[in-house]
């Protein structure tokens, strides 16, 4: 594994209108884990809930549902793009229980404290991840939740061991992602983060469905044509090569909450895995 040479707080694939759309797309797919790790969480009707690095929405709406008409999300998204999409998506769909502020993850605006903080990965891409989630859980009252979905590569990288070219590409990729500044191992890392920040130990669980999805396979060859540009100069300090075949093949997902009274609760280390056409006996 190679260490990190470059840290930046950059979104490691840009805020272009390409880059919204796949991120609707893949947020269609994986919304029914993320809904249910929130549910598990504990999070519900009539709550008042931060989404950590809202993007262009989908998180925030999905919680807007689950929380109805008499609950509130507020979306934390620093780049206006970003916002200014969301903002139309939520006025489409009719949702009244959710506004965006532009702001950096480290300066949340509140002046009240919310019932739960979630995210979508977001925490992989942050510089200090562990002084956004310190700051993050003291506008959280006690007894609220911090419920994050965040990736790892072990299992994928252990899966493909026995595949020599694909294990070559799996590594290639997640070493890309090392000195592009991104941790791959975000999901694994938040055990160690929540007790370091004065927090109860997450619960952890996995989830790793598997099958072959049309959807999915056609985002995943549409990102070497979007994303190449963006990630040659990382790419090239380990070989960009790798970059004309896909940025992911497989999403690994996974996902922690605690509750800040020091009960765990939800289903927090949530994994997933779709395996595109080949089998894995």
């Amino acid at each position: 594994m190679g260490s990190q040479t470059s840290v930046s707080s950059d979104y490691a694939l840009g805020y272009t209108n390409a880059e919204h759309d796949r991120l609707m797309r893949q947020a269609a797919r994986i919304a029914p884990i993320t809904e249910r790790l929130f549910r598990d969480a504990g999070i519900g009707l009539g709550q008042r809930v931060l989404d950590l690095g809202s993007g262009v929405g989908d998180v925030s709406m999905l919680v807007a549902r689950m929380v109805g008409p008499s609950g509130e999300v507020v979306g934390i998204e620093r780049d206006a793009a970003s916002v200014a999409r969301a903002n139309a998506r939520v006025a489409e769909a009719g949702l009244r229980n959710v506004r965006f502020t532009q702001a950096d993850v480290n300066e949340i605006p509140s002046d009240q404290p919310f019932d739960a903080a979630v995210g979508r990965f977001i925490l992989m891409f942050l510089p200090d991840p562990v002084a956004t989630l310190g700051s993050l859980f003291k506008l959280v009252r006690p007894g609220g939740v911090l419920a994050f979905q965040e990736p790892s590569w072990i299992p994928f990288l252990a899966l493909g061991a026995r595949l020599p070219l694909w294990s070559k590409v799996l590594s290639s990729i997640h070493e890309t992602f090392l000195r592009s500044g991104v941790n791959p191992e975000m999901g694994l890392a938040l055990y160690r983060i929540f007790q370091e920040i004065g927090l109860p130990a997450p619960t952890m669980h996995m989830e790793t469905p598997l099958g072959s999805d049309a959807e999915f396979t056609r985002l995943i060859y549409e990102i070497p044509r979007r994303y190449h540009r963006s990630w040659r100069p990382s790419a090239c300090a380990h070989g960009d090569a790798l970059l004309t075949v896909c940025f992911l093949l497989f999403f690994l997902f996974t996902s922690s909450t605690t509750q800040l009274d020091g009960n765990s609760a939800g289903t927090p280390y949530a994994v997933y895995l779709d395996k595109l056409n080949f089998s894995i006996q």
